[in-house]
This record gives structure tokens, C-alpha cells and sequence, in this order.
């Protein structure tokens, strides 16, 4: 939903080497990929996922609220304990 100058903000404060997408319609996002779009705030909701080298989805997590999000910690974790199975 960033527009491009804030995007490219997010780039450079955040050091990002990975393309990041700006100027999307939020609902319209929503009803493509299923992401939880909130009618009253006018927002989507935190989806979160961790990708394999081979560009597949080891673990998605869909946000409908301020609880239920994957944490720095948490995500470390998975990725070691899945690097060793």
C-alpha cells in the first residue's frame, strides 16, 4: 500500500537487498491472495512467510490481529530446527 517514495524509505533505513512491492490496491490484494483485508481500518493484516532456497513456502502465517505474528526468535528457530531435519 507504500507508495514508492516510502518503499524506497523502507530500502535504504532498512539496508533491504530483496525487491519490495508499492502501490497496490490493499483490497484488491486481498481478494487475490486471500490475505485478511480489516473494512474498518482500512488495512491489511501481517502475513508472514518463510521461504526455502528453492523458493518454496516453508511456513506461512496469516495475521488477523496483533497476536499470531512470527517473531525474530521464533523464526530463527524454525529455520535451525529445520536445517537439521
Amino acid at each position: 500500500m507504500d507508495n514508492h517514495e516510502d518503499a524506497q524509505k523502507m530500502v535504504e533505513r532498512r539496508k533491504l537487498t530483496f525487491p519490495l512491492s508499492y502501490g497496490i490496491d490493499a483490497k484488491e490484494f486481498a481478494t487475490m491472495t486471500g490475505a485478511f483485508f480489516d473494512d474498518q481500518k482500512g488495512f491489511l493484516h501481517a502475513t508472514s512467510f518463510i521461504i526455502r532456497p528453492d523458493s518454496t513456502i516453508e511456513n506461512a502465517v496469516y495475521s488477523t490481529g496483533p497476536i499470531g505474528r512470527l517473531v525474530a526468535i521464533d523464526t530463527l528457530k524454525l529455520i535451525e530446527y529445520r536445517m537439521k531435519t
